[in-house]
C-alpha cells in the first residue's frame, strides 16, 4: 500500500485550509523511520495549527498531529526494525515534519522512542505530549528537591491534558495537589484524579505585592500571565514552579523578591527538543512510577481521521476537559 489518508494543513495567506487528503509515502517529509500510525491525540498546539489561530507550521503544508504511536514499517537506522512498536511525541511532528494525523509518517530516528513495555499504543497516546510534558515537569521538580512532605503543589489549567495528567502523577507519588481551574463544574473530575483541593480562579485574588502569604510548596503552571506571577509570590521557601503553558498570557510581571528572598526556582519545561536519553527515561517512568492511574477517566473522547475537523474549536474556547484520542489504525503495515 503506497497511498494513505492524512489530515493535511495548508497555509494560505493569514489563514489555513485543512482536511482529509490522499497522499503517497514518497511525498512525506524526510526521516529514517517509516511508521504505520495506530493512534494519535489532540493537543492545544494541534488546534492552533489546524485552525490557523497560531503560527505553528514551519512549512507551507504539513500533516497535522504532534503525537503518534504505531509500528515500524521500514528503517534505515539499525536501532529500529519492521514491526517494532514505537511512540513519537513532539520533535517537530506537525511543525517541521509531517505529523501523526495520518496513516503513515516518516520521522528522524532520534525522535522515535521504543514504546515501553506495559503501555499499549492507545495508552501511549492517552498520555501523549500532554503526559510527557507533565512527566517532564514532575521529573524536574523532583530533581530540584521537591518532596511531598514540603507541602501542597498547585496545578493551574487543571482540566486540560497536561493539568489532568500532572494531577494524576503527583497524587500517585504522594503529593497533596491543589487544582486551580476556571471550571466549577469540573471539581468532581479533578478530585477523582487525586486533587485534594479545587480552587476556582474566580475566587482567587492574585494580589500585587512582591510577596504574598505562602500557599504552596511548588507548582506546575499551564497558564502564564497573572497566574504564573501569582504563583511566584505565594510559593514557599526553596519551592519550584514548572512553567509549561501560556493559556492566560505570555507576559510575566513579577519581581526578583520571590527568587532572592524565598529561593523560589522557576523551571522552564520544553518537551519538543528533549534530548533522546532523557526522553527515553521519561517514557520508562511513564510506564512505571509515573504511570497515570486514571487514563480511562482522562480520555473524554475518541475520533477518527474523518471526524477531526470538528474537534479543534473547543480547544481554543477552553471548552475541553481531559484528552481526545485519534483512532487511525489504517490497516496492515505493508507500505513503503
Amino acid at each position: 500500500m503506497n497511498d494513505f489518508h492524512a489530515y493535511r494543513i495548508h497555509q494560505e495567506g493569514r489563514g489555513v485550509r485543512a482536511g482529509l487528503e490522499r497522499m503517497t509515502v514518497a511525498t512525506l517529509t524526510e526521516g529514517e523511520v517509516l511508521v504505520r500510525v495506530q493512534w494519535s491525540g489532540i493537543n492545544f498546539k494541534d488546534a492552533l495549527a489546524a485552525t490557523g489561530a497560531g503560527r505553528i507550521l514551519r512549512r507551507p503544508s504539513l500533516n497535522g498531529g504532534i503525537d503518534a504511536a504505531g509500528r515500524v514499517v521500514d528503517s534505515t537506522d539499525s536501532r529500529f526494525s519492521p514491526g517494532d512498536e514505537v511512540v513519537i511525541t513532539g520533535g517537530g511532528l506537525g511543525e517541521t515534519l509531517d505529523g501523526g494525523f495520518a496513516e503513515m509518517l516518516r520521522a528522524p530516528a532520534e525522535i522515535v522512542v521504543p514504546r515501553p513495555a506495559g503501555l499499549d499504543a492507545r495508552e501511549a497516546m492517552a498520555i501523549g505530549t500532554a503526559g510527557f510534558t507533565a512527566a517532564l515537569a514532575v521529573h524536574q521538580l523532583q530533581r530540584m528537591g521537591q518532596r511531598p512532605e514540603a507541602g501542597p503543589i498547585a496545578v493551574t489549567g487543571a482540566t486540560g491534558g497536561v493539568g489532568s495528567l500532572a494531577i494524576d502523577m503527583l497524587a500517585g507519588l504522594g503529593f497533596e495537589v491543589h487544582a486551580v481551574t476556571g471550571k466549577a463544574a469540573a471539581a468532581d473530575y479533578l478530585r477523582a484524579l487525586g486533587a485534594r483541593e479545587v480552587l476556582l480562579r474566580a475566587d482567587i485574588d492574585p494580589g500585587s505585592r512582591p510577596l504574598e502569604s505562602i500557599r504552596f510548596a511548588g507548582a506546575i503552571d499551564n497558564l502564564g500571565g497573572i497566574w504564573l506571577a501569582w504563583l511566584t509570590r505565594c510559593t514557599g521557601f526553596f519551592g519550584s514552579i514548572a512553567s509549561i503553558g501560556l493559556a492566560a498570557g505570555a507576559g510575566l510581571e513579577t519581581t526578583v523578591m520571590p527568587f532572592i528572598l524565598r529561593g523560589v526556582n522557576l523551571l522552564g519545561i520544553h518537551s519538543v527538543e528533549t534530548p533522546r536519553e532523557l526522553r527515553m527515561d521519561i517514557w520508562k517512568r511513564l510506564a512505571g512510577d509515573l504511570r497515570p492511574r486514571h487514563l480511562d477517566h482522562i480520555v473524554s473522547a475518541e475520533v477518527d481521521l474523518e471526524g477531526l475537523g470538528t474537534c479543534f474549536e473547543p480547544y481554543l474556547a477552553a471548552g475541553v476537559v481531559g484528552r481526545t484520542l485519534v483512532r487511525i489504525d489504517g490497516g496492515p503495515a505493508d507500505g513503503r
